[in-house]
């Protein structure tokens, strides 16, 4: 897939454009529907926003699904480690019903599906790369290899994010045209170097460590910033005045998109 120059370096490229929405749903609807299904994007949507945040892993047999955790414990009907099932065991599973019961029944989805529903309604996407602990590698090249695919005809790629630099790593070989942003819950000393070897056009930043001063430095330094995961209201009019990017919420009912 041929780089697209849209998204090269920000340093590098002084008429680079963000082309993503100031805020984006937080696993979809975050806390209205079960987190990373289908149903929790199609009620992000109707909502008005036209971003979403996502969390992608692999299957046993190296499906990208849709999901946070490293067990199926908390959000599905299953228990035990996510990879350890195949994609056609996984997508037997129950991931709503946890949630409420209006959403019994609800699966696990795949990120190809999630590519159909995003292009189809105009929705960008942060898929945050979550592998299962000892899979990062393999994870950040499948996700980023997998994303390139399903978004090639689109004026709008996917962000990748990660905890993991050896996911980031792995995405950056596979599919380099793709936007990349480091995530972090804690603000390194050296995260310019950080993102920089990391071929990073922002940084995704838990929101209580961003400030005026230090989104103009991450600016400065030639790079997005997004903020995560704020759920009031007058936050989220403090961080898009410093400066924020975008703004990740749950509070897709509240927070005007």
């Amino acid at each position: 897939m041929e780089s697209d120059p849209t998204f090269q370096k920000l340093e590098s490229d002084p008429t680079f454009r963000w082309a993503y929405p100031a805020f984006c749903a937080h696993r979809g609807a975050g806390k209205l529907a079960p987190e990373n299904t289908l149903a929790s994007l199609r009620l992000g949507h109707a909502h008005g926003y036209r971003m979403a945040e996502i969390d992608v892993k692999l299957s046993a047999d190296g499906v990208a699904f849709l999901l946070h955790d490293a067990t199926l414990d908390r959000t599905t009907n299953a228990h035990g480690r996510a990879d350890a099932l195949t994609w056609r065991e996984l997508s037997q599973l129950d991931a709503g019903r946890w949630h409420s019961p209006t959403y019994a029944g609800e699966p696990p989805p795949t990120l190809a599906a999630v590519a159909r529903f995003c292009i189809a309604q105009n929705v960008a996407l942060n898929i945050e790369i979550k592998p299962t602990p000892g899979r990062e590698r393999e994870t950040g090249a499948a996700v980023a290899l997998d994303a390139a695919a399903l978004w090639a005809s689109t004026a709008v790629p996917p962000l990748l994010s990660s905890f993991s630099p050896i996911a980031l790593e792995a995405a950056a070989f596979a599919a380099p045209s793709l936007p990349r942003a480091l995530l972090a819950d804690q603000f390194p000393d050296d995260w310019q170097a950080h993102a920089t070897r990391l071929g990073c056009v922002a940084l995704d930043l838990k929101h209580s460590l961003l400030d005026r001063e230090r989104v103009d430095a991450i600016h400065a330094a030639g790079l997005r910033v997004l903020a995560w995961t704020v759920n009031d209201p007058a936050r989220a009019r403090e961080l898009r005045a410093s400066g924020v990017d975008t703004v990740i919420t749950d509070a897709v009912d509240i927070i005007r998109a």
